[in-house]
């Protein structure tokens, strides 16, 4: 993908790793959370009273929420939206590093006559900001360099943007709508597979003895370090929260419908009394079983009395 601007191939790329994508004049636009980052700070800095787009881009920045960027955009009001007042504006501590790079960045660009590069400088100013902010960082920042290649085909940043673009609500995230397939998703892995990956929230199924430690495991010490290794690897996996589900009843298979027969388990022997400690503890209420699925009684038959009646006739 990285390597042609072909739109054929382009579109080839885009159906074989299921991106959606919209067209606009023979190009293709990759409708996703990146690219939309991208798009939001050109438009902030074609135009500074676009209090949509400057409300996406303030907060790309580390720390700087909702409440900040909207008094920042305020600040920027007062000073007749001169993006260069912005180096007065004090961002919230964690975002006080990245600031003067953003607004020395948006001042430039919007003070240049000459649209070749400025794509390219967006693009360079973003990509450690992908990394944090979007998983995959690797195959997104393809992405972007798939637009600044369509930046190419433009003379200025103002036609850019014109053919380029999208519904204002989706594209500023002014309001939240239905979440595209690309912004909200669910990753399942396994631990081996999860190695060296990193997300907010991490689910852990199973949490159980025969899991964690894995029952072919057990007979060793050594196997069981390894599997202890192992739930280590899938824990340090989660950057926000992280839930370990460690079910107590185990069902058994092949019975009716709504069967209760089941199985008691043990929480994982690695889940000691002070690993607990530092977790808060829930646990699920007991669900009653709907009444309409209850199934009816089957009728009962008679077969003695079936069976004497034959004989009497």
């Amino acid at each position: 993908m990285r390597k042609s601007h072909d739109s054929d191939t382009l579109e080839l790329e885009l159906v074989r790793r299921d991106i959606p994508y919209v067209k606009y004049g023979g190009l293709k636009f990759l409708e996703a959370a990146h690219v939309k980052d991208v798009l939001a700070l050109l438009r902030f800095i074609d135009n500074p009273r676009n209090s949509l787009a400057g409300f996406r881009t303030l907060q790309l920045l580390p720390g700087l929420g909702p409440a900040s960027a909207e008094q920042c955009l305020n600040f920027l009001g007062k000073e007749q939206y001169l993006l260069s007042t912005l180096a007065a504006f004090k961002p919230p501590a964690q975002a006080s590093e990245d600031w003067p790079g953003l607004v020395g960045l948006m001042a430039d660009l919007h003070d240049s006559r000459e649209w070749a590069g400025q794509m390219t400088r967006v693009r360079q100013w973003y990509e450690p900001q992908l990394e944090r902010l979007h998983g995959s960082a690797q195959v997104r920042a393809g992405d972007i360099e798939q637009l600044e290649a369509m930046a190419t085909h433009h003379h200025s940043r103002e036609r850019f943007l014109t053919e380029l673009t999208l519904d204002p609500p989706q594209s500023s995230s002014d309001e939240s709508g239905t979440p595209l397939k690309d912004e909200d998703y669910l990753i399942l892995s396994t631990v081996h597979s999860a190695k060296g990956q990193e997300w907010d929230s991490v689910f852990l199924l199973n949490v159980t003895d025969g899991t964690f430690p894995n029952e072919f495991s057990t007979g060793e010490p050594k196997l069981i370090e390894e599997e202890r290794r192992l739930l280590y690897v899938a824990m340090t996996r989660a950057k926000n929260d992280l839930h370990l589900v460690s079910p107590l009843k185990h069902y058994v298979t092949q019975q009716r419908r709504y069967g209760g027969k089941h199985l008691y388990g043990a929480r994982s022997r690695f889940m000691t009394d002070t690993v607990l400690g530092t977790f808060e503890t829930k646990s699920w209420p007991n669900e009653t079983m709907p009444t309409d699925t209850i199934s009816e009684p089957v009728a009962r038959i008679d077969a003695g009395a079936q069976m004497r009646s034959m004989w009497d006739e």
